[in-house]
């Protein structure tokens, strides 16, 4: 079972995505802001990172940044789950690291699809 870690400052939203992944076969764990969530991809070594953007703090941009650059977290593929919508965001997540962008609110059916093509299940 894929343990897929979700890096959200929004209770409500961690509970949905935690929801539509458990119900999927996945296994959750989460952080709430970008410092713990590096902290998590260090400690936990989740299979694939859910990690939102606008959050206190270091934001989502760059904590992937600062995962998907370390060697021992460098390897975890990454999905942006964010409100930002704008063509120049996807790009900029793309560049900081994130293997795909999805918009808030996630489409179960496409974000699971994205979750098992990253992970080849």
């Amino acid at each position: 079972m894929a343990n897929i870690l979700i890096v959200d400052d929004s209770p409500t939203e961690t509970h949905v995505l935690t929801s539509m992944l458990q119900k999927n076969g996945y296994s959750v764990i989460s952080a709430t802001n970008g410092e713990e969530g590096i902290e998590k991809a260090r400690s936990d070594k989740p299979d694939l990172i859910l990690m939102d953007v606008v959050m206190p703090g270091m934001n989502g941009f760059q904590a992937a940044r600062q995962i998907s650059t370390e060697p021992e977290t460098s390897s975890i593929p990454i999905i942006i789950v964010s409100t930002k919508d704008q063509e120049t965001d996807k790009m900029w997540g793309i560049r900081q690291g994130a293997k795909d962008y999805v918009t808030k609110p996630a489409n179960e059916k496409e974000l699971i699809g994205k979750i098992k093509e990253l992970l080849g299940s």
